[in-house]
């Protein structure tokens, strides 16, 4: 092997130790922004009403005086994932000054439709802590999924004997609700319109039935969940609380609203939630009807980070339930296992679509 050849193996050779350095480190970037919004650092910018020089965030951070020169590298590697903007002002433009992107702006902690909740549930131990045992779980032939692993039961079992597990997990499924219904409501009010009964099935504590409901006024909805979610929670109107079981039967109704709940669970169980959902639909005596599909459609192709983010909820599936993120073919598939005769799909909702299915 000749110095020239030799130069170009080492050249691939640091380069290939760069990569696995930045994937080793990735979770830098998660634990600094943990911090920041830990800090409150976000609202703080966004109250002071205009760009923040690095001056004035280190004297109202909530931090030991001592540590003032560190947050500027904090900032440094949050700038540079896109949280913020860094400009010089200050005296003769020469301090660093850092203004929201939007981003940071779902970070705000008053923000309707914030991200934070979401957040803080998914950097939980509790969620967290299985990715030590995925290589345990791959090796063993028991257990479910690698939070089985660890923590000898399921994230569902956990969270309906845990209060603080289903508060973080409903919570965070109630901040990502808000977005989605807006969205929904403000541009797709049609995907409604010709109902007259909805049922939200495994709604949580109703964030999004909460919003259809508000927007049309003549479409009763149902929550529909497991008892210990919507135990005490008060109805009203045209919205009304309903526990039971998905797997066993869902109330009647001409839609039946389905949102992250297929990826979830296996192909066998996502059949026979479907197939509920179409008893469902079927006991509504009124020969029509639909499911409405909140879901990502995985793809293998296109913008990077989308389909990294897609890919990140694989794994997640795969570590914590028994479901995983699915193609086109694989959830057509499925619609016609469970006897639907066809849907139509909406790539609407950023790395997310909308999907209606028909019976």
């Amino acid at each position: 092997m000749d110095l020239d050849n030799n130069g170009e193996q080492y050249t691939e050779l640091l380069q290939a130790q760069a990569h696995v350095w930045n994937h080793i480190f990735n979770f830098i970037n998660t634990m600094s922004l943990k911090c920041a919004v830990d800090l409150g650092i976000p609202d703080i910018i966004h109250n002071h009403g205009h760009p923040m020089t690095i001056t004035e965030l280190v004297a109202v951070l909530p931090i030991n005086a001592v540590k003032a020169p560190f947050v500027h590298r904090l900032m440094r590697i949050l700038v540079h994932s896109g949280f913020f903007t860094c400009q010089k002002l200050g005296k003769n433009n020469r301090e660093d000054s850092y203004f929201l992107t939007h981003s940071s702006r779902l970070l705000l902690k008053n923000e309707p439709m914030s991200a934070t909740p979401f957040l803080n549930a998914m950097l939980e131990p509790i969620l967290t802590k299985p990715w030590y045992h995925l290589a345990s779980w791959l090796q063993n032939d028991n257990n479910v999924n690698a939070f089985a692993t660890k923590h000898g039961t399921t994230f569902w079992e956990c969270a309906s004997g845990e209060p603080k597990c289903s508060h973080f997990f409903n919570n965070a499924m109630a901040s990502d609700s808000r977005l989605v219904s807006r969205v929904l409501i403000d541009n797709h009010r049609n995907v409604f319109e010709g109902l007259s009964s909805l049922v939200d099935v495994g709604g949580g504590t109703g964030t999004l039935a909460n919003a259809v409901a508000n927007a049309f006024p003549h479409l009763d909805c149902i929550v529909f969940d497991l008892p210990h979610v919507v135990a005490g929670l008060k109805g009203r109107k045209n919205l009304k609380y309903v526990a039971g079981d998905m797997f066993s039967e869902i109330p009647p109704a001409d839609a039946v609203l389905l949102k992250w709940i297929l990826h979830d669970w296996s192909d066998e169980e996502c059949l026979k939630i479907l197939e509920r959902c179409k008893e469902a639909i079927k006991k509504n005596g009124k020969g029509t009807g639909k499911v409405i599909i909140v879901d990502m459609v995985r793809k293998d192709e296109g913008d990077e980070e989308s389909i990294e983010t897609q890919l990140f909820f694989d794994m997640l599936m795969m570590v914590v339930t028994t479901g995983k993120e699915r193609n086109e073919e694989e959830l057509a598939k499925l619609f016609s296992e469970a006897g639907f005769s066809g849907y139509k799909l909406l790539p609407i909702l950023g790395v997310r679509s909308l999907i209606e299915v028909y019976p």
